[in-house]
């Protein structure tokens, strides 16, 4: 229950200091800023569709529940082992791309350490609950996105898109999504005026 509260504090503080440091890049040098916000748009709304619908029970993300020890081979995880990490990562590059400052380097390769642990402990984890189950599912799926694919270690069965990928709770993600993306002047003034 403690996590909620953290997170919003900790989300408070990115948002009043997500400029601090160095200025390190203006990519306004390279494109417009119709362009730039596209990108970071398009890649956000992506990374969530990675980032949550990952265990298809938004309560175990939220912290409600306790996250359980799936051993899953179907939907998002035919395209990646970890889809947590290939969001996070996306929105990490997408947003630094954008702000440009050390701040935003710092923070980024903080949550990106952060996932490539979670990588290396969960799939522990798996290994030491599941076992040989474990071994066959790593088999036939990859870290890195499409590359077990690529590899024709697994495959897409025809009814993939409707049959695997599209669940109700992707709704939900995009539903989300979008009231945060409008939220964000909100968020954004809600934070100035915490002040820290």
């Amino acid at each position: 229950a403690s996590s909620l509260p953290l997170a919003f504090s900790c989300i408070v503080y990115f948002i009043n200091h997500r400029y601090d440091g160095v200025q390190l890049w203006d990519l306004t040098d390279y494109f417009t800023r119709a362009q730039i916000h596209d990108f970071v748009w398009w890649t956000s709304l992506i990374s969530f569709l990675f980032l949550y619908p990952s265990t298809f029970n938004l309560l175990e993300i939220a912290a409600v529940d306790k996250p359980k020890l799936h051993l899953w081979e179907t939907g998002i995880t035919r395209i990646t082992r970890h889809p947590q990490m290939v969001g996070q990562v996306m929105w990490c590059a997408a947003h630094t791309a954008y702000i440009g400052s050390s701040f935003m380097v710092a923070t980024s390769a903080i949550l990106c350490a952060h996932h490539f642990f979670a990588v290396w402990n969960g799939d522990r984890r798996l290994k030491d609950k599941w076992g040989e189950k474990y071994d066959i599912i790593e088999e036939r799926t990859s870290i890195v996105p499409f590359a077990a694919i690529l590899t024709g270690k697994q495959q897409l069965p025809e009814n993939y898109f409707f049959g695997e990928l599209v669940k109700v709770p992707y709704a939900t993600v995009i539903a989300g999504t979008l009231a945060a993306y409008y939220a964000h002047p909100f968020m954004q003034a809600g934070s100035t005026l915490v002040g820290y």
